[in-house]
């Protein structure tokens, strides 16, 4: 309960007047290192509600594993924190220190379980993986530095309009930021860590790690490629383009091999990502804003359908397994049809609002002149849609493993309910959301 209180403090600050930017302007402090915009402020406030969505999910998971502490939600919080510098990053040391507190809090996150060994081997590959895209991206940053002399991201952008594009500095320094860039997305090929990260950890933790800082990833990778690199637009969108491909291709083609549940949305998530940055790649104010959307709307998503999974799981019972789902229309109808929800969402069906982003990715890629890359994306969202789908048969047509009544927390089947439902609710705000991520971008 502190924990969600500490979270309205900051939502509060966020949406008050003192302080705030004029309209359509952005506001700098701390020698020019920290801005406050449209886009920070919207991103924060999705922030703080994922994470108290989260942290009600977690809840009762902690307790039947003799997990509930305050560290968990500490270093929630302290993740989060990394998240909110992230997000109002105005210079390349800022966004490094934000990205550092946000990860290694997830670190010990991951490990928080010491008796699990399936957890320690996650929170290894973590760590070990983490750590080398983290020094990646700092070799980019500081290459990038020693080409245009300075790390405020409107100095350097000003910087590179006078430079040659073919710079080999800048050209090194690009390429490193990206790679450090996709890992820390979960892109394809720097997605090795995803699926082990997201099936050892506690389901606790994994909720956390895949939801809230998609957007705060978001936000970096528009920080870096629209405040900061925007000169060097074509040849990051080249770049974009394969890890795109690969993103889509291997996250919907290798997952449906999967039966375990949570690495299924593992490799789910890396095609996500695919599509959020197709939206990048457009580098237009129209594929920004629909990168935004899909994100935010992503993180909604994922956080219910790991939701599900801890709604299941009991003590001794991680119900990770999608056969652990047969027949679950017989012993809770309502909460089947919440599932059925956050996977049609998931696979981009329409009225869902997971089609809606899908659509607004496509039609800005389609409009940025990539029309093969689009059809691609409509092929591979097609192929993904067979493993959510069967998800859904297995809910409701097979027989089910056991017949034993399904019990929770009052809060977590109320917030759950909710975060099914706005699945559908989202298509309704769909026009106005938009619009505040156009707002956000511009």
């Amino acid at each position: 309960m502190l924990s969600l209180l500490t979270l309205v403090f900051p939502a509060l600050i966020t949406l008050g007047p003192v302080g705030s930017p004029e309209s359509g302007g952005s506001q700098l402090v701390f020698a020019d290192t920290f801005v406050r915009d449209t886009l920070s402020d919207i991103l924060k406030l999705f922030v703080y509600l994922i994470t108290g969505t989260v942290f009600i999910y977690s809840k009762p998971y902690l307790e039947d594993r003799d997990l509930f502490r305050g560290e968990f939600y500490m270093l929630g919080l302290f993740g989060m924190l990394g998240m909110m510098v992230m997000i109002s990053a105005h210079s390349l040391i800022t966004l490094y220190l934000g990205l550092e507190l946000l990860a290694l809090s997830a670190y010990a996150m991951v490990a928080m379980d010491r008796n699990n060994l399936r957890a320690t081997e996650a929170a290894m590959k973590y760590f070990v993986l983490g750590a080398l895209a983290s020094g990646m991206l700092l070799y980019g940053m500081s290459m990038i530095y020693g080409a245009t002399g300075s790390l405020d991201m409107a100095q350097i952008s000003a910087a590179i309009v006078h430079l040659d594009s073919h710079d080999t500095i800048l050209a090194f320094g690009l390429a490193f930021i990206l790679v450090g860039l996709a890992f820390k997305f979960g892109a394809a090929p720097f997605h090795m860590w995803v699926p082990d990260v997201y099936q050892g950890a506690p389901t606790a933790v994994t909720v956390y790690i895949s939801s809230a800082p998609k957007l705060a990833a978001f936000a970096m990778a528009f920080r870096l490629l629209h405040d900061a690199l925007l000169g060097l637009k074509p040849e990051w969108q080249s770049m974009l383009v394969v890890i795109a491909i690969l993103s889509m291709g291997i996250g919907n083609i290798v997952a449906i091999a999967q039966s375990n549940l949570k690495r299924m949305l593992a490799y789910s998530t890396v095609s996500h990502v695919g599509f959020i940055f197709l939206g990048l790649l457009a580098g237009t104010a129209d594929g920004f804003s629909a990168a935004m959307f899909y994100t935010i709307t992503y993180a909604t998503m994922t956080a219910g359908a790991f939701g599900m999974v801890i709604f299941l799981a009991r003590a001794g019972f991680e119900a990770e397994e999608i056969e652990d789902y047969k027949g679950l229309a017989r012993r809770s109808p309502w909460f089947a049809s919440i599932m059925a929800m956050l996977m049609f969402s998931l696979a981009g069906v329409p009225i869902f609002v997971g089609f809606f982003g899908k659509l607004l990715v496509l039609k800005a890629v389609f409009a940025a002149g990539y029309l093969w890359l689009a059809i691609a994306a409509v092929v591979f969202s097609v192929i993904g849609a067979y493993y959510y789908l069967r998800v859904v048969k297995v809910m409701f047509f097979d027989e089910p493993i056991s017949e034993d009544p399904i019990s929770s927390e009052f809060d977590l089947r109320a917030v759950l309910s909710v975060n099914g439902l706005a699945q559908i609710g989202l298509t309704v705000v769909t026009g106005p959301l938009l619009a505040v991520c156009q707002l956000a971008v511009q």
